[in-house]
């Protein structure tokens, strides 16, 4: 059993095709720590399975008729912040794999990982850890040197800090305690290799950021 809250990590699969659903579905299975609780071919009905259903992960597919997944991640994000959605795909550019993480995702698998990366993939997004298929860390890392990946109370952090809010005004915001803003404040200008505040809001609007 999981130790997520002492209960399963709840998952729903929103992708259109149906060999992926079928072998997701059958990997899941195998495992008592993760329960599988729908399937969906496509993303409004799977953001209207969150209005009454409590889901910690949803694997979500990128192009699907409709909706499409950055459009679904952000709106999944918006309306359920503690809901962690992990990008699955095999689209490998870094373009893509960028702004399904700017969109919210906490992280993005392609459609060929194996049993033991999906299900690593949700324990540690349900964990609050950025994921990533170890192909899709290479493209980051060879295609934006530049451009850091963040986690997503960084990225909170980072807008708060470019509206000029202080480091007790963030933690207020947040609900965190001024050192884990530190911490986190800390945390961006190493990734943006800047040695101030002023420094990095300006160096994240260039990056597009902000």
């Amino acid at each position: 059993m999981s130790v997520f809250m002492n209960r399963p990590i709840s998952v729903i699969i929103v992708d259109d095709h149906p060999l992926v659903l079928s072998g997701f579905t059958l990997i899941l299975a195998g495992t008592d720590e993760i329960v599988l609780e729908a399937v969906f071919t496509n993303a409004s009905d799977g953001i209207r399975y969150l209005e009454e259903n409590q889901v910690d992960v949803v694997l979500l597919d990128i192009h699907m008729p409709g909706t499409d997944g950055v459009t679904a991640c952000e709106q999944i994000k918006r309306l359920y912040s503690g809901c962690y959605v992990i990008a699955v795909s095999n689209n490998d550019e870094g373009s893509m794999i960028s702004r399904m993480l700017q969109a919210g995702a906490s992280g993005y698998l392609l459609k060929n990982s194996s049993a033991g990366e999906l299900i690593n993939g949700i324990k540690n997004a349900a964990s609050g850890a950025t994921v990533l298929s170890p192909a899709i860390r290479k493209i980051m890392e060879s295609s934006f040197t530049h451009a850091p990946l963040l986690t997503r109370r960084e990225k909170e952090v980072l807008l708060l800090l470019a509206d000029g809010l202080t480091t007790p005004e963030i933690a207020a915001r947040l609900f965190v305690s001024p050192l884990t803003v530190e911490s986190h404040r800390r945390n961006l200008l190493q990734k943006f290799k800047v040695v101030n505040s002023a420094a990095l809001v300006k160096k994240a609007a260039e990056l597009k950021y902000i």
